[in-house]
């Protein structure tokens, strides 16, 4: 019997989810005479049951464009805001991917979406996942679509800058995105040639960073660039956030800890170094720039590849995995080892062990 399969896009929007949908929906349509459905703006339209054709049509045109054309939300299926209240909305949910007699949701989204998407799988819906996010920091998978053009960009603020910091003679802050992961902070610092690279995965001593920007204006460099992830934290930060965390074990205290304001600790790094160095320092937060956009070639190529892996794998009625990349092919990898995990920068990464050969500082 021919499959119907729905599809949508969860979490912050990535350059190549259009692909990735082109990719699912082409290959089930043309290779297996699938039947496809969208639901508009993730698990919110899923549970509110709004749907949108994908046909050749609706298909045509979509690969280069940024965004999603299904659009995006970062509601839970298990706390779903519903007139100012929270709500467990994961049964209307089933019963929606019932009536719409689906044999298979494909979700496209970053680490929350797979555990929401893990969550549906053991509420007894066939599920099947694509890796996406500018952060890279999806677990088991080598890369994920968005990362590359968002690379893409930050590298290229970061060669912007190189220019006014040299011409002013100043610091240039750029924050990153990646609160957890700093892949692209990372690649895009030493890509850029920041002078210095402040990621969460190696906390930083200001002073230190100061020395290093001090030294390079004794040498007859007046400026400097700080490739900065947004949650990069200092060691003094560092060490009272695991305080705080044995505190709250001790306590076994259930309320979430207040989410960080990266920009305002962005604005005191800043403002830290000028008076440590006595160059002016100036902030420039990328923020939502570095999602926008056409996506890149290998993110267009990427996407494709894996939406096309998922036709493959939802063809043959494996579901309850995420199609990751390895190398030029594609594995699946079970939702419950991918759920929950965040890949994040391992501090011999041969990245950071090629940023410290050319004297990049990492604040440690």
């Amino acid at each position: 019997m021919t499959q119907k399969i729905g599809i949508l896009t969860s979490g912050g929007d990535t350059p190549g989810l259009n692909a990735a949908i082109r990719g699912v929906g082409k290959a089930c349509m043309s290779r297996y005479g699938m039947q496809i459905i969208g639901f508009r703006d993730g698990f919110r339209g899923l549970m509110e049951n709004r749907t949108m054709v994908l046909d050749s049509d609706t298909l045509a045109g979509i690969l280069t464009l940024g965004g999603t054309i299904l659009g995006t939300s970062r509601d839970k299926p298990h706390k779903m805001p519903i007139n100012g209240k929270v709500v467990d909305m994961t049964e209307t949910i089933v019963a929606n991917y019932h009536a719409n007699k689906l044999d298979c949701l494909v979700c496209l989204g970053g680490g929350g979406t797979m555990k929401n998407a893990l969550r549906l799988k053991q509420a007894g819906l066939n599920i099947v996942t694509l890796p996406k996010t500018i952060d890279n920091d999806v677990a088991l998978t080598e890369t994920t679509f968005g990362f590359d053009t968002a690379l893409g960009i930050a590298t290229d603020a970061i060669d912007r800058l190189h220019s006014t910091a040299h011409s002013h003679h100043r610091i240039i802050v750029v924050e990153i995105m990646g609160h957890r992961a700093g892949w692209l902070a990372l690649g895009a610092g030493i890509a850029g040639g920041a002078d210095v690279i402040l990621i969460p995965e190696i906390p930083y001593d200001v002073h230190l960073v100061a020395e290093a920007i001090k030294r390079r204006k004794q040498t007859g460099k007046p400026f400097s660039i700080v490739a900065v992830a947004e949650g990069a934290i200092s060691q003094e930060e560092f060490a009272a956030q695991q305080a705080a965390a044995a505190r709250k074990k001790e306590k076994k205290a259930k309320d979430p800890e207040p989410e960080l304001v990266y920009a305002e600790r962005t604005l005191k790094l800043a403002r830290q170094l000028q008076l440590l160095t006595g160059l002016e320092a100036r902030p420039t937060i990328l923020g939502h720039l570095q999602r926008g956009g056409t996506p890149s070639a290998a993110d267009r190529l990427l996407a494709t590849r894996l939406g096309t892996a998922a036709a493959d794998l939802i063809e043959s009625r494996n579901y309850g995995f995420m199609i990751a990349a390895r190398g030029e092919t594609s594995l699946p990898v079970p939702l419950e080892e991918v759920a929950g995990q965040v890949k994040t920068v391992p501090p011999d990464h041969p990245w950071v062990e090629s940023a410290r050969s050319v004297r990049t500082n990492f604040g440690d």
